[in-house]
């Protein structure tokens, strides 16, 4: 019979992606993310988002390092969004010659 995880402030529902109890707005994929991508430690994290706790944030990334495959299809489909939608809304010309030109 398998055994269903749990962790302290993280909530899970079917068809959700996995939050913190305290903040349902903060998702475990944005902290996954910052340590992940950013290179950040936990005790970063918590310098960065003073609302969270050292033990929300090491609940977060356990539940990660557990199941990492949820999350990591999680944050894929969110780069994919943000590809397609910079393809579907390209950078104006101005903007891209103010780049160019590094004015900006």
């Amino acid at each position: 019979m398998p055994v269903e995880l749990t962790y302290p402030h993280i909530v899970r529902t079917p068809g959700e992606p996995a939050r913190l109890e305290r903040h349902p707005r903060t998702r475990v994929s944005m902290i996954v993310a910052d340590y992940l991508w950013r290179g950040w430690s936990a005790e970063e994290i918590v310098r960065q988002y003073p609302y969270l706790t050292l033990a929300e944030v090491h609940a977060a990334l356990a539940s990660y390092f557990d199941q990492p495959d949820d999350i990591d299809a999680e944050l894929a489909a969110e780069y994919q969004d943000v590809e397609r939608w910079g393809e579907a809304h390209p950078t104006p010309a101005l903007l891209a010659r103010l780049k160019a030109q590094k004015a900006i």
